[in-house]
């Protein structure tokens, strides 16, 4: 039988040339222009000041998760319907996760259901120090709501873009709502670094804050010293190489996935007992995975 693969990476074979760039100049290590190049084409790609390349999606959640101060104890909301990968950075601060279920339009976080997980903690005494919000498969959340009954509440949102490069909202690039957003590069994503992530955010604090945390908290001496327990997070230049190439393409990737995504419901539409996913008229979905009941 042949397989029809779930999302294989794409390479152009451009890449190897930002690749033995970076070994002509010896950039090896995480640091030198190709790791920040590629965060340079994020920010102009995204239209948002700061981004932070990292070796994971899941690292940018920790270090997000650590920007707005969560530790032990604490409550974090987070969709019920994700990957692990979402749920692993709140147990990482020994904090606890609050389930919020999804609704059936977008399959992400259902607005009315998230306010009554807010209330219901707020009457046990309990206020929410977060908000994990996953953009599942491609699809938007229901952004308009989700961010007024955050501002309601003052309980700051962290978007998990992971799926979601590209993807937009009203106009406006998945990620760049929040307090903070987060993407991924795994082999599987809209684009690929091998591995990689970024975190994200319009606030330049959180920026130097994270980037200080991914490599491993070293205080500005001559010395090796650390007042702080940081994490060995950053990118490596040879995944932000394979990425700088990537995103030279990223709208041709997006574009064949949306065509694909549309063949594919025209298709099934036709056969009963077959729903594609629906893509609401404010939304762009990118199309990360083609999904349907």
């Amino acid at each position: 039988m042949k397989k029809i693969w779930l999302s294989p990476p794409h390479m152009s074979g451009n890449e190897l040339k930002y690749i033995h760039a970076a070994f002509d100049n010896n950039w090896i290590a995480p640091v030198g222009e190709n790791v920040d190049e590629f965060e340079n084409s994020l920010r102009r790609y995204l239209d948002i000041p700061y981004v932070t390349a990292l070796n994971s999606g899941t690292a940018a959640l920790h270090l997000a998760l650590i920007n707005l101060g969560i530790k032990a104890g604490d409550e974090v909301i987070v969709s019920a319907f994700t990957f692990v990968a979402s749920v692993n950075p709140i147990i990482y601060q020994s904090a606890v996760p609050i389930f919020v279920d999804s609704e059936p339009e977008t399959w992400n976080m259902d607005p009315e259901l998230l306010e009554a997980a807010i209330k219901d903690r707020l009457k046990k005494g309990k206020k929410p120090g977060a908000i994990i919000l996953v953009h599942l498969y491609g699809m938007p959340a229901k952004m308009r709501e989700i961010l007024a009954i955050s501002s309601r509440y003052d309980i700051p949102i962290i978007e998990d873009a992971a799926e979601s490069l590209g993807s937009k909202y009203e106009g406006q690039h998945l990620g760049t709502f929040g307090e903070m957003g987060v993407l991924s590069f795994n082999g599987n994503k809209i684009i690929t670094t091998s591995g990689g992530g970024a975190l994200i955010s319009n606030y330049e604090k959180h920026a130097k804050d994270a980037l200080f945390l991914a490599t491993q908290a070293k205080d500005e001496f001559a010395h090796y010293e650390h007042s702080s327990v940081g994490y060995n997070y950053r990118m490596t230049t040879m995944q932000a190489a394979i990425g700088l190439k990537m995103m030279d393409r990223i709208d041709d990737y997006i574009k064949q996935r949306r065509e694909n995504a549309a063949y594919l419901t025209e298709k099934l539409n036709k056969i009963d007992g077959f729903i594609p996913m629906h893509e609401p008229s404010d939304c762009k979905n990118t199309y990360y995975l083609y999904c349907l009941f």
